[in-house]
């Protein structure tokens, strides 16, 4: 097991082996602390961010741990490993990613108090009990605790009106929240392709866009990434069916399914289907990360010894 890294005071422990988790950013200025001495501040960051990332095991079932298994990884990873990819740090210039396990519920509210920011990642299937479903013959594997955890942290998060950037299962995550439901295998909606020609489940590899998506020009998505179309990569078979509460869709693939959501009351919190992570090369993608982290900067920490109301 890895040294715990402390980050202004919030210890994140994150062992070999650990269930999957969240990502967050912690803004320019706060300490990074290692064997209780500050190290370097968030402006020193780069040799922070670039560190290796640690092999959090996951359902096997996920585009990112079958794509882990072709490349040779001999334990199935999370799509947050995936998601350290070597563009990803370069581009959250300014914040600090720290991936986090599933913990006890009640250090929620003691880690938030020090974060500034919060991505939640894609994972497995989130299962339909969390809004009040029956499963679908077709629901893939679930993992009740991720659930549990994620759900909560999001919650927390969005009361705090954190700035959130949600990346497929996230995205579902962060509608179920909100009170919204999820189509739970989009070929029972739609079809294999419905004539379009989309399968939301793309067999090449996840740098390579799989289908268009319009997006609404007037949305802060729009304004974020300075287009109105973009390719996207597809890695899912469930999608938002219901919308939550004050969650506004601004993008669709051909076949109608939601591609993305935003709150137009939060100065950041938009939810996009695709695997943004995995697109970091592009412009539009990079341009919601660095967004994203903007954003996180510019949302204040409380003073040292204090804590948010």
């Amino acid at each position: 097991m890895p040294a715990p890294l402390v980050v202004n005071g919030a210890m994140l422990m994150c062992p070999m082996g650990a269930a999957p988790a969240t990502l967050i950013v912690i803004p320019k200025g706060a300490p990074v602390m290692a064997g209780g001495q500050p190290v370097a501040t968030i402006q020193d960051a780069a040799p922070f961010v670039n560190i290796p990332p640690f092999g959090i095991c996951n359902s096997p079932s996920n585009p990112a741990a079958v794509a882990a298994k072709a490349a040779g990884a001999t334990a199935p990873c999370t799509p947050v490993t995936v998601a350290w990819t070597p563009g990803v740090p370069q581009v959250m210039v300014g914040g600090l990613p720290v991936v986090i396990p599933p913990l006890d519920l009640r250090l929620i509210e003691p880690l938030l108090d020090r974060l500034s920011g919060i991505c939640l990642s894609g994972g497995p299937d989130l299962h339909p009990e969390n809004y009040g479903h029956e499963p679908d013959p077709h629901l893939g594997p679930t993992e009740p605790d991720l659930d549990r955890f994620e759900l909560a942290i999001a919650s927390a998060a969005d009361q705090r009106e954190l700035p959130i950037l949600a990346i497929c299962r996230g995205t579902q995550a962060l509608n179920i929240v909100r009170g919204g439901t999820l189509h739970q295998h989009l070929p029972s909606v739609h079809g294999e392709s419905n004539g379009s020609g989309i399968h939301h489940r793309q067999r090449t590899p996840g740098h390579e866009a799989s289908h268009d998506v319009r997006i609404d020009p007037s949305s802060r998505l729009a304004a974020t990434i300075d287009a109105s179309t973009a390719g996207v990569n597809s890695f899912h078979h469930q999608a938002i069916d219901r919308l939550g509460h004050d969650l506004v869709a601004t993008a669709w693939a051909e076949d109608g399914t939601i591609e993305a959501v935003e709150d137009p009351s939060r100065p950041f919190l938009i939810g996009v289907q695709w695997h943004a992570e995995l697109l970091v090369h592009r412009r539009e993608d990079e341009s919601l990360f660095r967004s994203f982290v903007d954003a996180a900067v510019g949302f204040p920490l409380p003073a040292e010894g204090t804590l948010r109301s």
